[in-house]
């Protein structure tokens, strides 16, 4: 499944990269996002559980930051397991372009699950994930709001 997006963010391009790679942060925008922690220079891992559907799961996941052009661009992989609930890996490529109102936040992202979750359905699933994804950017983007 393949999501796309973009959002206008009223701060500037080294505010928002900064942002986007500062766990804290993300702990606070992921949604259902229980702990981050950096294990390495471009390595999370985190805890998230999230509702899909009938299927409730908490998700152990490793995140990589790859392809980092500071501060422009990098692409973020990531691979979740689920327990019984089943797995995801995803990929999204996110790309920061400067503008006269701040900054114009553009991604690319593609979901593979397996599992539980691939008997959901696709439209549900892709559904829930657009929403997820909204939660996350609605969450990051009133950062710059205040």
């Amino acid at each position: 499944m393949k999501i796309e997006g973009d959002y206008q963010l009223a701060a500037d391009v080294e505010t928002v990269w900064r942002d986007l790679n500062d766990p804290e942060i993300l702990n606070d925008c992921i949604p259902g996002c229980e702990g981050i922690e950096q294990v390495g220079d471009a390595e999370f891992e985190c805890v998230i559980t999230n509702k899909i559907g009938p299927v409730k799961a908490t998700f152990k996941s490793i995140l990589r930051i790859t392809d980092s052009k500071p501060p422009h661009s990098y692409t973020l992989s990531g691979e979740g397991k689920g327990g019984p609930a089943g797995f995801g890996k995803g990929s999204a490529d996110v790309e920061l372009e400067s503008n006269d109102e701040g900054t114009l936040l553009k991604y690319q992202a593609e979901l593979t699950v397996g599992g539980k979750l691939a008997q959901i359905g696709s439209r549900l699933l892709s559904s829930t994930t657009k929403k997820l994804s909204e939660k996350f950017f609605t969450a990051f983007s009133e950062r710059y709001s205040e």
